[in-house]
């Protein structure tokens, strides 16, 4: 079976650059978020030997999910200077690496994500889905695993999420994590939720009844504090499954020959690594800085 890896590109981004301590080149730059994410991308490729393989990244546009409700991730923190200097160093990079990079206008790396592993099902192939956020544990399947990755002090660790282990810490199938979200709410990402109820009583509220409308199909049969809780913030539920949902769906173009691993720019690549200072991933991929002067020789020599 073909195998996908896709990146969550901002996820990643943000746990290695808070995970792994401030670097900055000669020039000031700072490259600790860069450094991190190539150190996973790396150990992942080495790993799984991906047939294909493409980045999701977010745009600062809003999304239908900010249309549908004005709050959606109100009163998170904008990215740090010193993270956001460092995006388009590194999707110089990935596009000296050759790798695909999605983004859809009105639509979250999530959605690029659910799309392609959506595709990846009805295709048989495997797809891995590298991440940070929980959010993707809904596309969990028969096909395509969650790897949850952590960043701690320049350390990455990984949880391989599947259907089985879905189950075995919620009590239900993936697809009922939209359900769990939907009563529970999520703090980071602004939803709602049902007001009072936690991740406990929602996995056991999902668990017993499948699903929020089967739920509140038979709220007669909920008694006490729950069932006024529920009862209050049904409205609330039911938008938050809205915004809980990944689509699966985004009107993106997927062709696999645009993911398929291609040889790498190894001149464009050298110099920016050796721009960045980055000995180590270089001596990985077997570069040399000497590739980075003839680069430089050349372009002279057209002048």
């Amino acid at each position: 079976m073909k195998k996908l890896l896709i990146f969550d590109g901002n996820s990643i981004v943000n746990r290695a650059f808070y995970g792994v301590k401030l670097l900055t080149n000669k020039e000031g730059l700072y490259t600790n978020a860069v450094y991190g994410f190539l150190n996973i991308l790396l150990k992942y490729i080495e790993k799984e030997t991906p047939d294909y393989m493409v980045i999701a990244f977010d745009l600062k546009a809003p999304t239908f999910r900010h249309k549908m409700y004005d709050a959606y991730k109100a009163g998170r923190k904008g990215m740090p200077e010193e993270l956001a200097v460092q995006m388009p160093v590194l999707k110089e990079v990935l596009a000296a690496m050759n790798i695909t990079m999605l983004s859809k206008e009105g639509f979250e790396a999530d959605d690029i994500i659910g799309t392609v592993a959506a595709y990846c099902d009805n295709n048989k192939i495997r797809c891995i889905i590298a991440t940070g956020d929980r959010d993707s544990f809904q596309l969990a399947s028969e096909n395509t695993s969650i790897y949850l990755t952590s960043t701690r002090m320049g350390t990455t660790s990984t949880e391989i999420i599947t259907p089985e282990v879905v189950k075995e810490k919620y009590m239900s199938l993936p697809s009922a994590m939209i359900d769990i979200k939907a009563l529970m709410g999520d703090s980071s990402d602004n939803i709602p939720g049902v007001p009072g109820i936690g991740e406990k009583t929602a996995c056991k509220l999902i668990a017993e009844y499948g699903s929020i409308e089967n739920l509140y199909d038979n709220i007669e049969n909920i008694n006490g504090s729950v069932k006024a809780k529920l009862e209050n913030g049904k409205d609330s539920a039911f938008l938050s499954k809205d915004l809980a949902r990944i689509e699966i769906n985004a009107p993106i173009d997927i062709n696999l020959n645009d993911f398929e691993i291609k040889p790498y720019d190894n001149e464009k690549l050298t110099e920016l690594l050796v721009n960045l200072e980055f000995k180590n991933i270089m001596n990985k991929l077997s570069l040399s800085s000497e590739t980075a002067v003839s680069s430089v020789s050349k372009i002279t020599e057209n002048i």
